[in-house]
């Protein structure tokens, strides 16, 4: 049985010939078909090259038909029904066909008639519409398949609602008792709180003995249930700019319009009302000077009115009655006029008089002007019986189109010309979408303005001489101008009311220009609206739809000067003769208004007294199907006498002139000027021109031309191009076969008709654009025929095949050429495509349709039509012709050689074009031919374009066409069953394992070989890629673009995964695939997946953000690497300590390893877009595969692999999760996702590789205005930026949606990393390595826990968790501790959770966690003490822990144990207590911590105070070291924070040094004395406290010495941040000595390198300004509101360059926020406080600023600016008072105070505030002040005068000041006060002494600054440095005197009487 014979068409096609034609063809291509069949084994087939596919058909045939139970089955093969041939009739605008009926009409005719009746043939892929090209999956429709989602909850969301719990509401005002002394609260009490608590609810099963499989079974049915179906509706659409597949079915041919409008004629009012008016509306283009529109004519006549034409009226037919008329502008421009002009019956006169009354009447005046009213109303009516079929000019006026639409309505408008709009318009006008206010074409959109309506007031008289459309253009330009000459004029003044708007969709009763009924049309007795025929300004392209046949006549000029006689009145007479008979006239001329819809004969406006009018008239006619020869055009001239005289005709024949209509068989348009005879014509004068001179006849004007006028076709029939006119012509011939045929001059014989066709075709490329693509249809449809039928001459078959396809290339192209701005953004041209899907067909029979049976006829060829891309069909067409068409022999391979020549060409665009357009076209093959033969074609593209790789200049732009012909091959919707799914993979011939698992280890679990047909379905394997040939070409794309060393990464990192993205997305929302079953079967296409995504792991983004971490699990369980702990530069704290090993911080994980050897870390990483999505791929496969299947094939991987497929795991959960709404309020998803994108779209442009698709979209962009945007599906022009900009402000309901969709998508992708877990963990019961693989199998779960998970997810998270935990106890309990640790900081935290359910769920996991530890030791020591650190570390850390939820927690755990029967004998419930108020007691700390949240020193100093309460237990009190340093870490601390590492470090060197000696290590904290005199209190750990080795203890990672490099490396990092370089060689002095022992060189670079930047830093900033290391403050609090802190004194150290007002300020507004208002204050001075002084009631605080002292002994070790900031124990403030009381007075009385304080420990210190412990006072003598204010003068002199490089600036200050006169207190003044006289007391003899020394060496100083002043100084202060110097000299001799006194004491012995004057002793010490 023939393959074919199964195929979707088999029923509709003649069985024999397709399945014939399938195997001749695929014969033709590839010899003999057996021969070339699998010569060589396809096994080891590099991914480069393209496996040979299996024969598609052979395959179907061999398997037997019931293979596939149920649904499986349709994946097997195509429907039955799968295409089908649909014959949709065309859709007619108008009721009527309009098609002329019983005439004999010739071939062309005739066949344009059929063309535009005949019904549209369409081939119908039924299900076409699942494939992504034509449904595609996008933003809007994954948001209407996400509705209904449910709402998942989560903590972070939820913190946001909830009040955090009772505590907060507590009267916070509490005193804050003192964190040293106040002792932890009572056991007791918290037992009692702790009882009365309510518990939980508990699980009920929990404490149930189960067997583990029993437990695994019902986790699993638990998790499977409430599952969403579809993983990637909760994705991201595929992005918009990648989808080269999509389609969209072309809109039927349609007639074309531009934008339309509605104009309603309401009113014409004139101030007298004596005759009729007629009106006549047109619009014309100023700037194109064009009439843009035919006339429409309307009448507003009263009856009354009407009646006085009675005599001439025939009844009125209702189409000539309508009064609204609906344009068509196709290039609206800011330059199109409205224009109206009035006419009235003629009449004596010319037209200034018969305006006159117009004028000068006015409607007011009646009364009076009655007789003249009177007389005027009866000459009227004479005219009217009498001239009622003339018409004369009479006014005008336009209406300027441009404000119509895009005013908002203004009313300055020019008035004259337009009129007012009613105010009510004003009101109701708002903006329509498209009023824009640019200039230009742009300015001007019809479509989307707002009604008006206008009443215009002035009219222009006509000008008698200036009727012609050129001085019509000349007036519109002149009214633009604002100094219009036309305002000058006196208006005749009138009302004309119309209404303007925007046209409707289906506007009802109306008529189309050919007077047919338009749909709708409820009542033919409706008065009708009019469509009005466009003339568009510029060229428009569009193919003709319908019959259309019209004619207009436009009469210019007539010139009569020369001619005798009485002709003055000329009227023209037109009339459409078929014959010369008078009776032979057609009445074929449209009426105007009011009368009949056609007449026989019309005249022009008659322009009185005037031999040579100008004319303004159309003519419009109605061309009869078929015009022959004699057709013709008659003018008569007539001479029409106003006056009636007797003996005088009305209307007197002056001349005659016509214009035959066929000429050579062609229609003659175009402008005409024509001789007129003054006789009437002789017989059989039609068939020749006026311009023959026939004997006998007169002419005017000796026959030279004097009638000027111009014939326009608007017709679907003649094309009015002489090429298509004689094409069409030959090929009607042919097809008639009437030899000999006449053309022009040359007669055609069956001998010659064959060179003047091929001649013809060649002239096509001549015609002109615009009729070509007008007749387009009709071109194409006869080339194809010419093709297809060749036709036969004088019995011989002529093959014009390759001029007519050479001819239809290039209509093809021009088409495509004209219309590039209608292309969608595949570049097809929609004209073309709707011509391909709807219009053609192949010649010969035509298809009827019997019973509505598809014809079994019907051509292969014609099935073999796509959808919209007719060039490459053409291609495939004439190749399958061929066999028959000698011309066209082509070598079969050659075309493709063509293909691949031009993909490798610098063309970029006609490459994309190209490699699209052959991609659709095989698409389209795989519906019609045999499948294998497509393949083998697609195979044969592929190798072309590999050779072209190697040598191409730019491979990623042809790897990127490749990826687009992939793609668009998939997008086929039948891609599942191309792939041949459900078939097992046939095992490889040879024994061998597929490529990759060759290289590979044994298996992990299993001692035997893998199973080859499980691992080959993994990998993209030889018999993976024959069998699944479309999916393993997509796969091996993607496999190839993500290799290291791919060219140009980003761009086809992108596009590839994108591919596989889009396919998958189809694959969930197609309905096909919706079963479980059948969607397990589709996913295993993508198996392969799994292990690309393994592979790629290295270059994933890495979610994770530790640093090196993505292969954490790999390396792991890889014996192969070496892990090494590599530290990032900048500390993230979390990353450090988990580095450094302890319980993890939320969200961070410990580092593994770094992971593999560096080779496969090479190469270019993804993007964060395209890693997430093809984790989001992978995660499909998870979900959707068999789970059995899984189960296999993770048996066979080795441990490395497993541990990457883990690694994986681990990315996707760290991938996907849930950022939190306020995440997305923050954060604009669509500029995140851009950003990463930006790198990409740098890529493309450096490279080159931005398609040229892309360029053409943007050149679309700029659209033409008929290219109707609302057909265009999706435009990137529109899409990008409009997201752009919703997104900026998206709604609360939309950034709702987006969370919900999130929070969906973290649960599902964590559910699936959990199923893939289970599944691993099923597989590995067996393995020798279980241990290691479980451990990270454990690792990835915790992490799980660890990360912000919905309550959902945590409730199987954990049961899985309680499951593992039971099955391998050993994993926690016997091996590191560290997993342990992770576990229960992860369980705390979600005990504390604000969700009952994770509450419920976490507290079970904990209770069983301590009873498993116990029954293994019958103690759980291990367990208490990680959860006792895990809540310290908790507490510590986190912000929003809610202690209350804890509580609830902890009472449950209680329950339970209070209700385990099984352990009711032992102590466990017991120790479970003890534990549970110890926690109790922990948390009763935090909620102080709480209290004092908002208070950093007091925070710290709890923290502190905590732990130091553990001082005996050394892990605690590193957590919460750990705490600390985060803490100071988040305040900007950096000194502190290194601070609390050295302390850290100290602990467990002193932990280390009591387990053993090793030389390397540091001896305990004496070590690090240098770095910090404070750790010596971590001494107290010894032997006495504990022992090394007892359980549980000191157990962390940190307590080895990779935690002590940890934590060292971290002290140095955070000294680094403070700038506190000289303490990092301190640190790293200790850390050295232990890298040197593991010889660990990599790190001991790294620390060099570091050393070398701290010291090169010290030297750039050795004058100590660049770094400020704090400021420091005495503060002192006084008050009982105080409670423990009165009285107290601290230093605070803060910031640098802190302000006394700044601290001030913080501590008032603090202690005012706590106490209340007026309660706090700040004592201003720093002198002692009185406490009895003080109010009780308040609180004081007294601030001073204080600085370090040091004594001159230390100064000599102190040498640099960091020796003097570091290590501070003693501060020094003064005060100056004067003994009555006051701060400063006289310098005799002048005293100074001066403070040193002490404190407890050195700063910097583990906190940043210590309490003084010792306090001295000494107050110093005026003479001391003096002594000691003149050194420092004399200090600061020397420092000026001294400074490299010198400051001139500075010196002069000093000087000045030192020199300088100053009034009060200067240094002259000093010493005239002490230095005057001798003192009386001899103690006082040494300050006297010394105070003159001073004051020499001032002198001396004071005369060196000035000599290096006047080295420093430039001519221009010369003079003010003699001022300096006359000042030195005044002062020094002012000296003088003084210092040279000499003491009595030194002369002789102290006189015994002396005064005492200044009788006090210096009180040198006063130690308060």
């Amino acid at each position: 049985m023939a393959a074919a014979e199964r195929r979707a068409f088999a029923h509709k096609i003649n069985r024999t010939v397709a399945a014939e034609v399938r195997k001749q063809v695929s014969r033709e291509r590839s010899g003999s078909p057996s021969s070339s069949r699998r010569c060589s084994s396809s096994l080891g087939v590099p991914l480069t090259e393209v496996v040979e596919p299996l024969d598609f058909e052979d395959v179907l045939l061999s398997r037997p038909p019931d293979a596939e139970p149920g649904p499986l089955r349709d994946l097997v093969e195509f429907p039955a029904d799968d295409l089908e041939l649909l014959l949709q009739p065309r859709e007619c605008r108008t009721t009527e066909p309009g098609i002329p009926k019983d005439e004999k009409l010739d071939a062309q005719v005739r066949a344009a008639v059929e063309m535009y009746i005949e019904d549209w043939v369409i081939v119908h892929r039924r299900y076409q519409y699942l494939s992504a090209a034509y449904s595609p999956v996008t933003t809007e429709t994954q948001r209407e398949r996400q509705k209904g989602l449910p709402r998942q909850v989560f903590e972070q969301d939820a913190s946001g609602d909830e009040r955090s719990g009772p505590e907060d509401s507590n009267d916070s005002r509490r005193g804050s008792g003192s964190p040293e002394d106040t002792p932890r609260s009572s056991g007791a009490s918290s037992i009692f709180d702790l009882r009365n608590l309510a518990a939980d609810s508990l699980l009920p099963s929990l404490l149930e003995r189960v067997a583990p499989e029993d437990v695994d079974r019902r986790n699993e049915s638990l998790r499977r249930q409430h599952r969403p179906l579809a993983l990637l509706t909760l994705y991201p659409a595929p992005d918009e700019d990648e989808p080269v597949e999509r389609c969209s079915r072309p809109e039927p041919p349609r007639e074309h319009f531009g934008q339309r409008i509605l104009v309603k004629c309401l009113s014409l009012k004139f101030e007298i009302e004596i005759e009729p008016i007629f009106g006549i509306l047109a619009l014309y283009d100023v700037r194109e000077k064009k009439k843009i529109s035919e006339n429409f004519y309307f009448d507003l006549n009263s009856d009354s009115i009407k009646g006085l034409l009675r005599a001439h009226g025939t009844h009125p037919a209702i189409s000539t009655l309508a009064r609204s008329a609906i344009f068509s502008v196709t290039y609206p421009s800011p330059d199109i006029f409205l224009v109206i002009k009035l006419e009235k019956v003629l009449q004596q006169g010319d037209i200034s008089e018969c305006c006159e009354p117009y004028m000068v009447m006015k409607e007011v005046d009646t009364a009076k002007n009655k007789e003249k009213l009177e007389k005027l109303r009866l000459a009227a009516e004479q005219f009217c019986t009498r001239l009622g079929r003339y018409r004369m000019p009479f006014a005008w006026t336009a209406v300027h189109l441009a404000n119509i639409v895009s005013s908002a309505g203004q009313l300055d408008r020019d008035s004259d010309s337009e009129g007012e709009r009613r105010p009510a318009w004003t009101d109701r006008r708002r903006r329509g979408p498209q009023d824009r206010a640019s200039s230009g074409d742009e300015a001007c959109s019809f479509s989307g303005f707002r009604p008006a309506t206008l009443t215009v007031t002035n009219f222009f008289k006509q000008e008698a001489e200036r009727l012609s459309d050129e001085d019509l253009f000349k007036f519109l330009a002149d009214m633009r101008r604002p100094s219009s000459l036309l305002r000058r004029l006196r208006p005749v003044t009138a009302q004309l009311k119309i209404d303007i708007s925007p046209a409707p969709e289906n506007p009802q009763f109306c008529l189309s220009p050919e007077l047919l009924h338009i749909k709708p049309y409820p009542d033919p007795r409706g008065r009708p609206t009019k469509e009005i025929l466009e003339f568009p300004a510029r060229e428009v392209y569009a193919p003709h739809t319908s019959y259309r046949n019209l004619l207009y006549v436009y009469p210019h000029s007539l010139n009569f000067s020369s001619r005798q006689g009485s002709v003055r009145n000329l009227a023209v007479r037109v009339q459409y003769m078929t014959g010369e008979d008078p009776s032979q006239a057609l009445p074929v001329i449209f009426g105007k208004s009011s009368c009949s819809e056609f007449t026989r004969e019309a005249f022009t406006p008659v322009v009185y007294h005037s031999k040579s009018p100008e004319f303004y008239e159309e003519f419009k006619l109605h061309l009869p199907a078929c015009v022959t020869e004699n057709h013709h055009l008659l003018f008569t001239f007539y001479h029409v006498s106003c006056q009636p005289r007797p003996g005088t005709a009305l209307e007197t024949p002056v001349g005659f002139t016509w214009i035959p209509l066929l000429q050579h068989g062609r229609l003659r348009t175009g402008p005409f000027c024509l001789p007129v005879s003054v006789d009437q014509p002789p017989p059989s004068y039609s068939v020749l021109t006026p311009d023959v001179a026939l004997p006998g006849m007169r002419w005017v004007d000796g026959h030279k031309g004097v009638f000027s006028v111009e014939l326009t076709a608007v017709s679907s029939v003649h094309p009015q191009d002489p090429h298509l006119d004689k094409f069409f012509t030959l090929v009607h011939v042919l097809e008639e076969g009437a030899f000999p045929f006449r053309l022009k001059d040359a007669v055609l014989s069956e001998g010659n008709v064959e060179q003047e066709l091929r001649a013809s075709l060649a002239a096509l490329r001549l015609a002109s654009p615009e009729p070509l693509v007008a007749f387009s249809h009709h071109v194409l449809d006869k080339l194809v025929r010419l093709v297809v039928r060749p036709p036969i001459i004088s019995g011989q078959i002529v093959n014009l095949g390759r001029g007519a396809f050479e001819a239809m290339a290039h209509v093809v192209s021009l088409v495509h050429r004209s219309l590039e701005a209608a292309q969608d953004a595949r570049g097809h041209c929609p004209q073309l495509a709707a011509y391909i899907h709807y219009a053609f067909r192949l010649p010969g029979t035509e298809p009827s349709l019997p019973d509505g049976a598809p014809p079994v006829t019907v051509q292969a060829a014609t099935l073999a039509r796509g959808s919209g891309r007719p060039i490459s069909l053409y291609l495939a067409r004439s190749k399958s012709i061929s066999s028959s068409n000698p011309d066209l022999a082509v070598a079969p391979g050659s075309v493709d050689d063509e293909v691949s020549r031009i993909l490798a060409s610098k063309d970029v665009e006609l490459a994309e074009r190209l490699n699209a357009s052959l991609a659709f076209f095989l698409s389209d093959l795989l519906s019609l031919v045999d499948r294998g033969f497509v393949f083998s074609l697609v195979r044969a593209h592929y190798k072309q374009v590999a050779t072209r790789l190697q040598s191409s200049p730019n491979p990623a732009a042809l790897l990127t066409l490749r990826m687009e012909f992939t793609r668009i091959l998939c997008s086929h919707e039948h891609y599942v069953t191309l792939n041949l799914p459900c078939c097992p993979l046939s095992p490889p011939a040879s024994p061998s394992p597929s490529v990759s698992s060759t290289t590979s280890q044994s298996s992990t679990f299993s001692s035997q070989a893998p199973d080859p047909k499980v691992t080959s379905m993994f990998e993209l394997s030889g018999p993976f890629r024959q069998q699944h040939f479309l999916a393993g070409l997509l796969l091996t794309e993607l496999a190839l673009a993500l290799e290291p060393e791919a060219e140009g990464a980003f761009l086809l990192h992108k596009k590839a995964i994108s591919a596989v993205h889009s396919l998958l997305c189809g694959h969930d929302t197609d309905p096909r695939y919706a079963e479980a079953t059948v969607k397990a079967c589709v996913a295993e296409l993508y198996l392969p997946l799994l292990s690309i995504a393994r592979d790629t792991l290295p270059r994933l983004h890495d979610f994770a953000e530790g640093p090196g971490q993505r292969s954490r699990l790999a390396s792991m369980l890889d014996s192969d690497t070496e892990g090494e702990g590599d530290i990032a530069g900048t500390i993230n704290p979390s990353v450090a300590m988990a580095i450094a090993g302890g319980p993890l911080a939320p969200g961070s994980r410990a580092s593994i390893s770094q992971g593999p050897p560096t080779a496969s870390r090479a190469g270019c990483a993804l993007s964060a877009e395209s890693s997430r999505t093809l984790l989001a791929c992978v995660l499909w496969v998870l979900k959707n595969a068999e789970p059995a299947l899984l189960q296999r094939w993770a048996t066979d991987l080795t441990l490395p692999q497993l541990g990457r497929l883990l690694d994986l795991l681990y990315l996707c959960l760290a991938a996907f999760e849930y950022k939190g709404k306020k995440a997305f309020e923050r954060i604009n998803s669509l500029t995140f996702k851009k950003s990463l994108d930006m790198k990409a779209r740098l890529e493309e442009a450096i490279l080159g590789t931005i398609g040229a698709r892309q360029e053409m979209v943007r050149r679309s962009r700029e659209r033409s205005p008929f290219g109707n945007p609302e057909n265009v599906r999706w435009r990137k022009s529109v899409t990008h930026w409009k997201q752009t900009s919703d997104r900026v402000d998206k709604t609360k309901d939309e950034m709702e949606h987006e969370a919900l969709v999130e929070g969906n998508l973290a649960t599902e992708a964590s559910l699936i990393v959990l199923d893939t877990l289970e599944i691993i963990v099923q597989t590995v019961m067996l393995s020798e390595a279980r241990e290691s693989i479980l451990g990270a199998v454990l690792k990835v779960v915790l992490y799980s826990l660890g990360s912000a998970q919905s309550a959902l997810f945590l409730q199987h998270g954990l049961a899985t968790q309680r499951a593992l935990v039971s099955k391998f106890p050993e994993l926690l309990f016997e091996e590191d501790t560290e997993l342990c640790a992770d576990l229960c900081l992860r369980l705390l935290r979600h005990c504390g959770s604000r969700i009952s359910t994770i509450r419920t769920h976490a507290s079970a996991s904990l209770y069983l966690l301590m009873r498993q530890n116990f029954e293994i030791g019958h103690n759980f020591a291990r367990v208490k003490m990680q959860v006792t650190m895990s809540l310290s570390s908790l507490v510590g850390t986190t912000q929003n822990f809610s202690e209350e939820h804890l509580r609830r927690s902890l009472k449950t755990i209680l329950t339970y144990a209070e209700e385990d029967v099984g352990l009711r004998d032992s102590t466990f419930a017991e120790q479970v207590q003890d534990l549970m108020f110890n926690l109790h007691m922990i948390l009763t700390d935090t909620v102080k911590m709480k209290e004092h949240q908002e208070d950093p020193e007091m925070l710290i100093d709890l923290m502190y105070r905590i732990a130091r309460g553990y001082q005996g237990s050394p892990d605690l009190r590193l957590t919460w070291l750990q705490n600390m340093a985060g803490k100071h870490a988040e305040l900007g601390n950096h000194a502190e924070a290194a601070q609390c590492m050295v302390h850290a470090a100290a602990l467990v060197a002193e932990y280390l040094a009591l387990l053993e000696d090793h030389r390397h290590l540091p001896v305990g904290c004496v070590s690090f004395q240098n770095i910090s005199s404070n750790v010596l209190e971590e001494s107290a750990i010894s032997d006495d406290i504990l022992s090394p080795d007892e359980e549980g203890f000191c157990s962390g990672k940190h307590f080895t010495e990779l935690g002590l490099v940890g934590l060292l490396e971290q002290a140095a990092g955070y000294f680094t941040m403070g700038g506190l370089y000289e303490a990092v060689n301190e640190v790293y002095k200790n850390l050295i000595p232990i890298l040197e022992a593991h010889r660990d060189y990599k790190k001991l670079a790294a620390v060099h390198g570091k050393l070398q930047e701290a010291f090169t830093k010290i030297m750039h900033q050795s004058s100590g300004w660049e770094r400020v290391f704090g400021t420091y403050f005495r503060v002192g609090f006084y008050g009982a509101r105080f409670g423990d802190l009165d009285e107290q004194e601290f230093v605070y150290k803060e910031p640098s360059i802190t302000k006394l007002a700044e601290i001030s300020h913080r501590l008032e507004e603090f202690y005012t926020e706590r106490f209340g208002d007026d309660v706090v204050e700040i004592i201003k001075d720093s002198n002692p406080v009185d406490k009895s002084k003080l109010d009780t009631q308040k609180a004081y605080i007294q601030i001073t600023y204080v600085e370090p002292y040091f004594d001159t002994y230390e100064l000599k070790d102190r040498v640099t600016y960091f020796d003097r900031n570091y290590g501070l124990r003693t501060f020094l403030f003064c005060t100056p008072f004067t003994p009555d009381g006051r701060a400063h007075g006289e310098l005799p009385e002048q005293h100074k105070r001066k403070t040193l304080l002490s404190t407890d420990h050195a700063f910097p210190y583990i906190k940043t505030r210590i309490r003084v412990c010792h306090r001295e006072e000494t107050v110093l003598t005026p003479v001391e002040v003096a002594i000691e204010d003149m050194q420092k003068k004399t200090r600061e002199l020397a420092f000026a005068t001294e400074q490299d490089p010198p400051d001139a600036k500075m010196l002069q200050m000093v000087l000045q000041g030192s020199v300088g006169p100053t009034v009060n207190q200067g240094p002259l003044e000093v010493a005239q006060v002490f230095l005057a006289e001798i003192p009386e007391d001899p103690k006082l003899f040494r300050h006297h002494n010394k105070l003159r020394l001073c004051f020499k060496d001032f002198c001396k100083k004071c005369e060196d600054a000035l000599r290096k002043n006047k080295a420093l100084i430039g001519p221009d202060q010369k003079e003010y440095h003699r001022e300096l110097e006359r000042n030195y000299c005044r002062l020094r001799e002012a000296l003088q005197p003084l210092l040279t006194q000499r003491l009595p004491q030194l002369l002789a012995p102290t006189p015994p009487g002396l005064r005492n004057s200044l009788n006090r002793a210096s009180f040198r010490k006063a130690d308060l």
